[in-house]
């Protein structure tokens, strides 16, 4: 029976007179019950395990567990999940590269075929996270911002090269062409795949890993995908399937229509807001309901962008007449969209009205109810109605930066040879950025109209404003002229920056330097307000301490505004030329002015700018790289380093070695994310970092940010930690990347701490508080600990794709158990901790820790293995996911 269900269920389906083999689910519901109301995000999986069944990574017991999740909504096995392809952008593509690189160097020197290490699946990587806003406001913004991209970037541009033509079916699309999701959403994405195998066309669904956590805006599209670490990724390319446990589902219904006024961003700012409230780490949410008939693929693909803010593996949304729709504006072929909407209905996998699947758990939202609204100051789901952004901002810099408001005065300053003076509560960065709202015509289209209405009454950018454009592509661009709204941008200083993620991830670039004397002289609280989906602290740029999330016509607005103090709900945004005020409902567009300038977006406007998606500019096309199967390392290289993980690899891995005497490298609270573990910014020149660049002579204006220095591992373990919002409990009131090395008790960076105790050969551990790891998909995140000797992370819980990580660099993560806490304990960092017989693990074991305080007397706290699948604990035990498809390849 094992080996009969697959080839039982293969049948044949007509698009566009071509015949495609496929596997079909309803011929396997002969076999495996009743599914018609299993989630279709589920049913997708379902078709990946009936496809790949071998008998043994994927057995009949898997399908039918995974098709027997209909009776408790919920199922507890481990499957293995294979997706049709990879998504990498340039910050984590580097290092990936970088690794397989090393890889094929490993399999050398173990006498294996370095040929073994080529992807087995389609992998496209994106340029789009190097781009930095360093001149704005002028027509000359863009060119002068890609001469410096690719000045600063030459050599890991040069290595992407070399990696398209060692690698086979490894592609690049080149800078200056878009961000990855959306590149991914308007061009890659396909819905439903399509390839030749043994001679037959074979049609399956489209699915993907990607190395950036934001891959699940593909979900928008009806595509299931996730973002993972780059070693997972890496792994995944190389043919090993992603290790998962058969996942709870929640369903979200959505009910009713946006009110006048209201955006997509409001509403998933709403849909966050509400689903970290629920609970849904580690879940599919799958969206249904009779609000789907009317929200537009644009709207949903914002929402699933979202997915991890909201903490979710994915946001789902099903195949219906909306994606078809959306594929043929974009530009997909007729054959294509023939074919997804034939696949999907003979599949059960398209979405009908009034479809009510069954999920382990619901919420629902009545769109009507969305209200206009921010994220923040420092969190996503941490929504404020417009009308109670000024409390709440006055509210953060009281109790979480310790600021009185009566304390907080202005700063003169001089630019351009006019005086000025910088408020408290200054908005000095207004970005309209990022994949999450630059792929939505209809808030950038409102963003346009509001900026035309605002010039023509005469308002103004404030001085201290510093203002951007980045769509996530160039048909943004083609549409906002058709609608002849760029002008009126510009105008206010919105001009085009770039095309990548730049503010966003925290290639704010510098702010004005009277404006940063300014802020750093009345130690001023200043806000940045961004279309983008992060906002945590010190990402956006180190002296701006509080962050908001906005929709792009709220982005121009509180540029005209500009400051947080300011009500935009009541008081006015300033004033026209004959000094009357003017309120942001005096310049926000009516329904049907968005409707018809969105009506102007074309077919031919995809078409024509993905014609040529991977040829690049000049400067990219003049770059030379030559031809090999190995990497010429250059021992020079400030960008790209052989990495050491493979170092001292055999071809059999040894024994798990137990935990002694290890001592506490940092105490962390809650929400730390994989930006305080590893930032993506700047990186300031009294920094072990940049003292190690400094020491190699880059000079300051050179060093770009840790993000382009991914490829050099002596930059990266320097910059582990080095968040300069970070906060160890071991010292308190001290912010940024420091600690003590035990016993003294002088403190130092980190880093030296780390070197230290690795001279001394003391293992070292982490303790932390909730949601550890949460925020981006940072393998260096994992790798950086791991280089300064962390064997064990121990927190009260994590965020899923950084527990993954953890064990893919061979770093345990431990759990408290419930209602224990390092404040339960009263540690303090001085203890030692002790970890036996590890080479017994199992996952989701209990284990012993034992704790050692400095008085001498112990304690044993029972945590929770958060190992959670077999397979897991074979990339453990092999001391990582690389370390084992290596050992795989050798034999």
């Amino acid at each position: 029976m094992s080996s009969t269900l697959r080839e039982a269920s293969k049948d044949t389906l007509q698009a566009k007179d071509k015949t495609y083999h496929y596997y079909s689910l309803p011929l396997a519901a002969k076999s495996l019950g009743d599914i018609t109301r299993l989630p279709k995000s589920l049913k997708v999986l379902l078709e990946n395990l009936l496809r790949w069944q071998d008998g043994e990574s994927v057995t009949h017991e898997d399908i039918q567990a995974l098709a027997g999740w209909l009776e408790n909504a919920h199922a507890d096995r481990e499957i293995a999940w294979r997706p049709a392809r990879v998504l990498m952008q340039d910050f984590t593509g580097v290092p990936a590269v970088v690794d397989l690189a090393a890889m094929r160097e490993a399999v050398k020197r173990l006498g294996g075929d370095t040929a073994k290490v080529n992807p087995l699946s389609p992998v496209d990587l994106v340029i789009d996270h190097s781009v930095t806003v360093d001149h704005f406001g002028d027509d000359d913004a863009f060119e002068e911002n890609v001469r410096l991209e690719m000045e600063r970037n030459h050599e890991r541009y040069m290595f992407l090269k070399w990696g398209q033509q060692a690698f086979s079916r490894f592609s690049v699309v080149p800078p200056g062409t878009g961000i990855c999701h959306q590149v991914n959403l308007e061009y890659l994405g396909k819905a439903v795949w399509s390839e030749l195998q043994d001679g037959e066309w074979v049609a399956y669904p489209d699915s993907l890993v990607g190395t950036d956590s934001h891959t699940t805006m593909i979900n928008g599209l009806g595509v299931l995908g996730w973002g993972v670490g780059g070693i997972e990724a890496e792994a995944a390319m190389l043919g090993q399937p992603v290790s998962m446990l058969i996942p709870d589902v929640v369903g979200f219904k959505l009910t009713g229509k946006l009110r006048e006024g209201i955006t997509a961003t409001d509403l998933v700012l709403t849909v966050t807001q509400m689903l970290r409230k629920h609970g849904v780490v580690g879940k599919f949410v799958e969206f249904y309901g009779d609000g789907l008939d009317s929200l537009p693929l644009a709207d949903r693909a914002t929402i699933a962008n979202m997915s991890p803010e909201y903490g979710a593996t994915c946001g789902f949304f099903p195949i219906d007449a909306i994606t078809l729709e959306y594929m043929r504006l974009s530009g997909r072929s007729d054959d294509l969209v023939e074919l997804v909407e034939t696949y999907a209905k003979a599949q059960g996998m398209w979405r009908n009205p009034g479809d009510e699947p069954v999920f382990t758990s619901t919420l629902e939202l009545d769109m009507g109810d969305v209200e206009a609204s921010l994220a923040g100051p420092k969190r996503p789901q941490d929504r404020v109605a417009l009308g109670d952004v000024p409390k709440a901002f006055a509210a953060s810099a009281e109790l979480e930066l310790n600021i009185a408001q009566k304390d907080r005065q202005p700063v003169d300053y001089t630019m351009n040879g006019q005086p000025y003076q910088l408020p408290d509560g200054a908005v000095v960065i207004a970005a309209i950025t990022s994949c999450t709202n630059t792929s939505n015509p209809s808030v950038l289209m409102a963003a346009g109209l509001l900026a035309k209405k605002a010039v023509t009454l005469g308002l103004k950018r404030q001085p201290w404003v510093k203002a951007s454009l980045a769509p996530g592509s160039k048909v943004v661009s083609d549409y906002l002229a058709q609608a002849k709204l760029t002008p009126y941008l510009d105008e206010l200083g919105f001009n085009l920056v770039g095309y990548g993620c730049t503010t966003c991830i925290g290639n704010s670039g510098p702010l004005p330097e009277p404006i940063e004397t300014a802020i750093k002289k009345g130690d001023l609280t200043v806000g940045a307000v961004l279309s983008g989906n992060r906002n945590f602290e010190g990402r956006i740029h180190p002296l701006v301490k509080t962050n908001w999330l906005a929709s792009p016509p709220l982005v121009v607005a509180y540029a005209l505004a500009g400051n947080m103090n300011i009500n935009l709900a009541t008081d006015p945004l300033g004033y026209d030329r004959k000094g009357e005020p003017v309120y942001l409902k005096d310049i926000w567009p009516s329904a049907q002015e968005i409707a018809r300038a969105v009506e102007l977006v074309s077919s031919d406007m995809f078409r024509k700018e993905y014609a040529e998606v991977f040829e690049g500019t000049e400067e990219w096309k003049s770059i030379q790289v030559e031809s090999s199967d190995t990497y010429g390392w250059q021992p020079d290289s400030t960008y790209i380093r052989l990495s050491p993980f493979f170092d001292e690899m055999q071809a059999q891995p040894a024994p798990v070695k137990d935990i002694h005497g290890a001592r506490i490298l940092a105490m962390l609270g809650d929400s730390v994310t994989t930006d305080h573990i590893s930032p993506a910014g700047s990186i300031k020149p009294d920094s072990p970092a940049g003292r190690y660049l400094q020491n190699h002579g880059v000079e300051r204006k050179d060093f770009n940010s840790y993000g382009s220095r991914r490829g050099n591992h002596e930059v990266m373990m320097r910059g582990t930690f080095a968040n300069i919002r970070i906060r160890n409990e071991m010292l308190p009131g001290v912010e940024g990347g420091m600690t003590r090395h035990l016993p003294g008790t002088e403190a130092m960076s980190i880093y030296d701490a780390a070197m230290l105790y690795q001279q001394e050969k003391t293992p070292l551990a982490v303790i932390a508080g909730k949601e550890y790891g949460s925020g981006s998909s940072r393998d260096w995140a994992a790798k950086g600990p791991r280089l300064l000797g962390i064997r064990v992370v121990i927190a009260e819980s994590f965020e899923r794709i950084h527990r993954s990580n953890l064990i893919g660099m061979g770093i345990l993560p431990l759990e408290f158990p419930q209602g224990v806490t390092r404040k339960t304990l009263g540690l303090t960092g001085e203890e030692v901790i002790d970890i036996a017989d590890l080479q017994n693990l199992s996952p989701g074991a209990t284990i012993p820790v034992t704790l050692t305080r400095p008085d001498g007397s112990k304690e044993t706290v029972v945590c929770h293995c958060r190992i959670d699948t077999a397979t897991e604990l074979t990339y453990y035990r092999n001391d990582g996911i690389l370390h084992y498809v290596i050992r795989n390849m050798l034999n």
